[in-house]
């Protein structure tokens, strides 16, 4: 009973500093709100996908095959079995780590599609209520938005809130990948922002790509907007523990192997994590087996579960970055009973090499152009180290 009491004051705690600190009214609404269902499992499609046998042999199963394994039994398969697979299994394909980039973007384009379509229906249907025509009518725009001409759209499943995830650049072509890991409130809502791009994955990757070309013209490189988890909504109880962070993790390190399997790279993606991406990285961080280091940048960070950056293991290098206008770093930085997430990792403690924000504002500002951490976020990815900016004590 005291431990409950314990843990209930102290989500209290951390909502209260997110409304005083100008969080506003969604914040504290957030807080009381119920916590977010993990997707864990496969999508819409797995279990008829592991019974079929139209190719001759058996498929690989999505929830246990890795992405070598899905990449090596690809390539084993003639074009036209890859299209009726993609074309038969569109959310299956479109998910699974190790299927070449190109038929992922054909497989999810039908997803859409269908789950466009399906939205327009459930928004002219009369038998439902105005509230559920109205939720239907957005996700028929937001899903509707992804079937742009030139969009890459390397992951999504409907469920839930919406998980999508997009590439910018040539992924199969690229020396050079970021991934972008999100904090809360990413989901398929608000994966496009069109009145505040920087406010979004898809903004910061586009920004993000464009400050690497600016920095090395002509250099092949490529950014994926991962929203691949479940994010917490607002500031609420699933902000400050890690339970979402946990089943993220994995799904994190599945897309990593896929990249490697299926694209050109020679170096490990570097992960640049914004917010509660930031414990997601932290909490997949140790189980990053590459044979060089992967670089991770954390930005507007409440922590990444640990005491110090060299708890995450050998394999990686940790950036941190906060402009001191961003009101995160007025969050209590601890960890008690599960919650909160460990020291701040722009601390000289906490050993992450400190970048500098020079011109960024608020939580959402780091990827504006001209800022210092856009300009050192490029330069990281690019693994220009030498041009990188410290921040001065």
């Amino acid at each position: 009973m005291q431990r409950r009491r314990v843990k209930r004051m102290l989500i209290g705690a951390f909502a209260a500093s997110a409304v005083l600190l100008d969080a506003g009214a969604a914040a504290a609404q957030a807080a009381a709100s119920n916590e977010q269902v993990a997707i864990t499992s496969p999508p819409a499609g797995a279990a008829a996908w592991v019974e079929d046998e139209s190719v001759g042999r058996a498929l690989p199963d999505p929830a246990t095959a890795d992405a070598p394994s899905v990449a090596a039994f690809f390539a084993t398969l003639a074009d036209a079995e890859q299209r009726h697979l993609a074309e038969t299994y569109p959310l299956v394909v479109g998910n699974l780590d190790g299927v070449p980039p190109a038929l992922r973007y054909r497989a999810n384009r039908i997803a859409v599609a269908a789950e466009r379509d399906r939205a327009r229906e459930r928004a002219a249907d009369t038998g439902l209520n105005a509230a559920e025509r109205a939720a239907a009518a957005v996700r028929a725009t937001d899903t509707g938005r992804l079937l742009r001409a030139g969009r890459q759209i390397l992951a999504f499943d409907p469920r839930g809130r919406g998980l999508v995830s997009e590439v910018y650049g040539d992924l199969a072509a690229a020396d050079r990948v970021a991934v972008l890991v999100p904090g809360s409130d990413a989901d398929l809502a608000h994966f496009d922002q069109t009145g505040d791009p920087l406010r979004s994955v898809t903004g910061m990757a586009r920004a993000l790509l464009a400050e690497e070309r600016r920095q090395r013209p002509g250099s092949r490189t490529a950014v994926v907007a991962w929203t691949g988890y479940v994010t917490p909504s607002g500031f609420g109880p699933d902000a400050v523990t890690a339970r979402l962070a946990e089943a993220a993790a994995p799904r994190l390190l599945r897309l990593l192997a896929g990249l490697k399997v299926t694209g050109h790279a020679t170096v490990p993606p570097t992960l640049l994590c914004h917010s509660y991406g930031s414990v997601v990285c932290g909490t997949a961080a140790p189980g990053i087996r590459e044979n060089g280091t992967t670089d991770v940048v954390v930005f507007g960070s409440p922590g990444m579960g640990v005491d110090a950056a060299a708890e995450l293991g050998p394999g990686v290098r940790v950036w941190a970055a906060r402009n001191p206008t961003d009101w995160i770093g007025n969050v209590p930085y601890l960890e008690f009973g599960g919650l909160g997430h460990g020291t701040d990792p722009t601390t000289r403690e906490f050993g992450a090499v400190e970048l500098s924000s020079q011109g960024s504002v608020g939580h959402t500002g780091y990827f504006a152009e001209g800022t210092g951490s856009l300009h050192n976020f490029g330069a990281v990815a690019l693994g220009d180290y030498q041009d990188v900016a410290l921040q001065q004590p």
